[in-house]
């Protein structure tokens, strides 16, 4: 079954717990960024990780292919990933 285009057996980006692992599965076509965060390693089937997150819950730091992002939590809403 889909959502958005998406499996329903996904959750975002944002979603993710602390420390834990994901696949990246598809960036949402309406996110304004979608062409840049590919182009900066977001693409499907990389590797995601959440870091940590900043005391007041935004922003957020992860690390895709070796590099660290600190990303705003609603950018992160519209990333799908497998856990």
């Amino acid at each position: 079954m889909y959502a958005r285009g998406v499996p329903l057996n996904t959750l975002s980006l944002s979603a993710l717990p602390l420390g834990q692992s994901a696949t990246i599965l598809t960036i949402d076509r309406t996110h304004p960024l979608r062409k840049r965060l590919f182009e900066l390693g977001f693409i499907p089937g990389s590797p995601v990780k959440l870091i940590r997150v900043a005391p007041m819950g935004d922003p957020i730091e992860l690390v895709v292919g070796g590099t660290h992002f600190a990303m705003r939590r609603a950018d992160l809403e519209q990333i799908w990933v497998e856990p």
